[in-house]
C-alpha cells in the first residue's frame, strides 16, 4: 500500500517532466497500462519504451496533477497534460488515472480521457 508521501513523490517526478523515469522508478516489472477501452500494454520495459516514443514526438510537455486520492492500494489522479508536438500541434488532455499499487509501486493503471479532444 503506498503512502501519501510516496504518491506525492511519484506526482512530483511526473510534473518535473521525467515521465519515463517515473515509470522506471514507480512501476512493478509486470505493470500494465490501459488507455480508455484499448487493450492494456504490459511490462515495465515496454511501458517505458512506449512513453519515450511519445515524448520523442513532442517539443514540450506540461503535466499537472490537479487532485489525487489515496485509498489503500488504490490511487486516483486527475491530470492535465498540455503537449506541443514537433509540428507545433497543441494537445490538451484532461485525464483520470486509476492506479492499483502493489506495495510502493504501481501494478495496474487505466487512463480515462476524451481521445478526440485537441487544442
Amino acid at each position: 500500500m503506498p503512502t501519501r508521501a510516496r504518491v506525492d513523490e511519484f506526482i512530483a517526478v511526473v510534473e518535473s517532466g521525467d515521465h519515463a523515469g517515473a515509470i522506471e522508478r514507480f512501476y512493478t516489472e509486470d505493470a500494465s497500462m490501459q488507455e480508455n477501452t484499448l487493450p492494456p500494454r504490459t511490462g515495465r520495459d515496454s511501458l517505458v519504451a512506449h512513453e519515450r516514443a511519445i515524448l520523442a514526438r513532442m517539443k514540450a510537455v506540461r503535466s499537472k496533477a490537479m487532485r489525487s486520492v489515496v485509498e489503500g492500494d488504490n490511487v486516483m489522479i486527475h491530470w492535465i497534460f498540455d503537449l506541443t508536438a514537433l509540428d507545433d500541434t497543441m494537445h490538451h488532455v484532461d485525464e483520470i488515472a486509476m492506479q492499483e499499487w502493489r506495495g510502493d509501486r504501481v501494478f495496474r493503471e487505466r487512463f480515462f480521457y476524451d481521445p478526440g479532444k485537441k487544442g
